[in-house]
């Protein structure tokens, strides 16, 4: 039994953490270097994340800047995210790459949160998910009914404690995006 409370628990905040990466992705209007995460560079016909072929760093808060550490492959940096549709627009110097990231309109932000209810709702399909497979491990278990009532009873305290987590981010990340 300790185990399958245990296991929950350890999948449970694997789906927490799933979720705050994903929200780490939705961008509120300020630079954040983890925006770029997802850009592929084509670097001698490799597919590499950008983050293994330059620094990224934050020199304003509406500001990107990229310095690679091979400066032969900026051109190909650029174009990998031209190419990532995350509608930013790199400037190449020659030396480095600038990003200036737009402020958000209204519209952008309400989509953005519309998004991250997605996402939490999302999160909170698989914390179920998770506790209807919690459950059945339990009732497989061969354990008098008080136990099995016992054990059932603790997820749903899990599911309840780890729904309110989500909300919480939720409540957060909304809170972020609609600051301007």
């Amino acid at each position: 039994m300790d185990e399958i409370i245990t296991e929950t628990v350890e999948k449970m905040e694997k789906t927490l953490e799933s979720l705050n990466n994903k929200f780490t992705n939705i961008r509120a209007g300020r630079a954040n270097p983890s925006m770029l995460d997802q850009v592929k560079v084509n670097y001698y016909g490799a597919l590499t994340p950008l983050n293994q072929l330059a620094t990224i760093s934050v020199p304003e808060a509406r500001k990107l800047q990229i310095k690679a550490f091979d400066k032969s492959c900026l051109s190909d940096i650029e174009k990998a995210i031209y190419e990532a549709d995350l509608g930013l627009t790199p400037n190449n110097t020659g030396d480095l790459i600038f990003i200036s990231i737009p402020e958000l309109t209204e519209d952008r932000r309400k989509e953005f949160v519309k998004q991250a209810k997605q996402m939490a709702e999302e999160a909170k399909i698989a914390l179920r998910n998770i506790r209807q497979d919690s459950n059945n491990s339990i009732k497989k278990l061969e354990i008098n009914e008080d136990e099995e009532k016992s054990g059932i009873n603790e997820i749903q305290e899990l599911i309840n404690e780890y729904n309110k987590k989500v909300d919480e981010r939720l409540k957060e990340k909304e809170d972020e995006l609609m600051t301007i």
